[in-house]
């Protein structure tokens, strides 16, 4: 995996989303129940929306339940009904998802640090050309806008950010099993013999295996990168890793714990030297360029 020599040229900075706040990891589902919950809750639950926007059409008298107006706060047991106004569903028709190929030294969310969060490249200017989405550009699409997970700094790929809550609580609810699948680079520096402490001591950093990686990288830490790995007193859920080739492998995630990746790989004498996420689900990166951006378009799913 290379990189251009180039960074994008940042263009002229977009006024900042009202909210840069990342999507929150959304509770999963309670358990088939006739106790009454929050009206926002049970329509995030039943995705009709996120219970931010629950809240706004309730507020804007776009939610009936059995046939009378909902009040902010009502609760609700599973045998009422629940009606959308069609201002509603306008409204949520008109939301984007974007795709974006971030590039290394932006974040993906809040500016940090001196980095500017990956949003500012979300301009007309940094349109794909190939892009064929029916949207047009428009200031509106800052609102509420936030990314749907984290790409580290120093990782390229792709990152999504979208206004639909629907979309955020598939990809990082808290009972999601998206698939996400990274291309990574790696050097060998091995690992000694265990230390009295049961802790595997790391040879000399000063000469890795940077070539044929894979020839000298002990099949049995390939198999611990599968399934055998903790992270934070957890162990990590199953994993596929394969070789893409003999200095590159193929991680594929159904979780994302802070630089979960680069973690791993340190714990069996890997270091990674490079990072790309190249899909979510089912949408993948393909040919968009590093720096550019695209609409999800209506017939992709995640």
């Amino acid at each position: 995996m290379s990189l251009p020599p180039d960074r994008p040229v940042p263009p002229q900075k977009a006024p900042p989303p009202s909210s840069s706040q990342p999507f929150r990891r959304a509770a999963p589902p309670a358990a088939a129940s006739n106790e009454p919950v929050r009206l926002n809750k049970r329509m995030a639950e039943l995705n009709m929306c996120s219970r931010r926007e629950a809240d706004e059409w309730i507020a804007n008298g776009w939610v009936k339940v059995n046939g009378q107006p909902a009040e902010m706060g009502v609760k609700v047991t599973p045998s009422d009904r629940i009606q959308i106004d069609k201002a509603a569903k306008g409204q949520q028709a008109n939301q984007v998802t974007i795709l974006i190929n971030k590039p290394m030294g932006y974040v993906s969310a809040q500016a940090e640090d001196g980095h500017e969060p990956a949003v500012t490249l979300f301009t007309p200017q940094n349109r794909w050309v190939e892009d064929n989405a029916r949207f047009f550009f428009h200031q509106n699409q800052l609102r509420g806008l936030a990314p749907c997970g984290r790409l580290d700094i120093d990782s390229i790929g792709l990152l999504v950010m979208t206004q639909d809550g629907r979309i955020a609580r598939q990809l990082i609810g808290e009972d999601s099993q998206m698939e996400k699948e990274y291309l990574v680079r790696v050097a060998y520096h091995g690992l000694g013999q265990p230390a009295p402490t049961g802790q595997l001591v790391r040879m000399d950093d000063d000469d890795p295996v940077t070539t044929n990686v894979q020839s000298v990288f002990p099949p049995a830490m390939l198999a611990k990168l599968r399934h055998g790995v903790s992270l934070d007193g957890q162990a990590l859920k199953p994993a596929r890793v394969s070789w893409q080739n003999p200095e590159q492998l193929r991680f594929v995630l159904t979780e994302g714990k802070k630089r979960q990746i680069r973690r791993m790989c340190e714990l069996v004498g890997l270091k990674v030297v490079g990072l790309k996420r190249v899909r979510i689900g089912n949408v993948m990166l393909g040919n968009l360029p590093l720096g550019q951006w695209r609409y999800l378009a209506p017939h992709e799913k995640f």
